[in-house]
């Protein structure tokens, strides 16, 4: 199954693409490659320019905190295990810490390193790391695979407490639904979410074998889901055919 996940809000839209960058940037350090490298240096200035967000700290701090609460309001149900109920908040209490004891903006040390400052003003341009422009960082691709693997983990280090909150996060989040299976008559799907419940985070799981792509849209009070396939003008043409997917709403 092909899984696309659609957030309701724009704080869960940046957790998602913090969560990608988080993801695609483990993948690349942990390769050898000068290129892979590379591109996990240009990886590490996308989680700082989404991270900089001068209230981006304090809404993961105040979503630990929310779940905090909300998981000790549970707290005598017998229907809940306390060990496991325990361990969760235990969990979100180590992140609160770490996260908060964390100074300044995310990542804010690495602007005051020139050398990395100078490949980051650099990479947007094209073919503008080459090794006439800076020939530092063309020595530092030359060195062998585990030397820059301890830079990129050291560059990486301040960025640690963010991406194990926004997981944890994520993860909660994606537990707190159930998928069931929904039909879209002449590939369109249409649903009233429920008035007093508030949704972050659709998520869409379907068939690859049935070629088609979801068009995603939402608000809280509906979503609308249009099924799509990409045809050899490589544009994308309504289906116009039923079909069937899982469907996850998460709160």
């Amino acid at each position: 199954m092909i899984l696309y996940e659609y957030p309701f809000n724009e704080r869960v839209r940046t957790y998602l693409r913090l969560e990608h960058l988080f993801g695609r940037l483990s993948d690349l350090m942990s390769r050898t490659s000068p290129l892979d490298h590379h591109f996990a240096i240009q990886s590490i200035f996308e989680v700082m320019d989404v991270a900089s967000r001068a209230d981006m700290k304090s809404d993961v701090l105040k979503d630990i905190d929310r779940h905090r609460v909300q998981l000790n309001g549970f707290r005598g149900n017998p229907a809940i295990s306390e060990r496991v109920l325990d361990e969760v908040i235990e969990q979100l209490d180590a992140s609160f810490s770490q996260l908060n004891g964390s100074t300044g903006k995310t990542g804010q040390s690495l602007t005051e390193n020139d050398w990395l400052m100078a490949i980051r003003s650099r990479i947007g341009i094209p073919g503008g790391t080459c090794e006439f422009d800076l020939p530092a960082y063309f020595h530092w691709q030359h060195l062998p695979p585990q030397q820059r693997h301890i830079d990129l983990q050291r560059w990486v280090q301040p960025f640690v407490p963010l991406a194990e909150a926004i997981a944890l996060l994520m993860k909660m989040m994606r537990d707190s639904g159930s998928p069931h299976k929904v039909v879209a008559p002449g590939g369109q799907f249409q649903q009233n979410l429920p008035q007093g419940r508030t949704y972050q985070l659709l998520r869409l799981a379907i068939d690859p074998r049935l070629n088609l792509i979801p068009e995603i849209s939402g608000n809280r009070l509906m979503l609308s889901v249009r099924l799509l396939r990409q045809g050899d003008d490589d544009r994308l043409h309504p289906a116009g055919e039923d079909a069937s997917f899982e469907l996850t709403l998460c709160s």
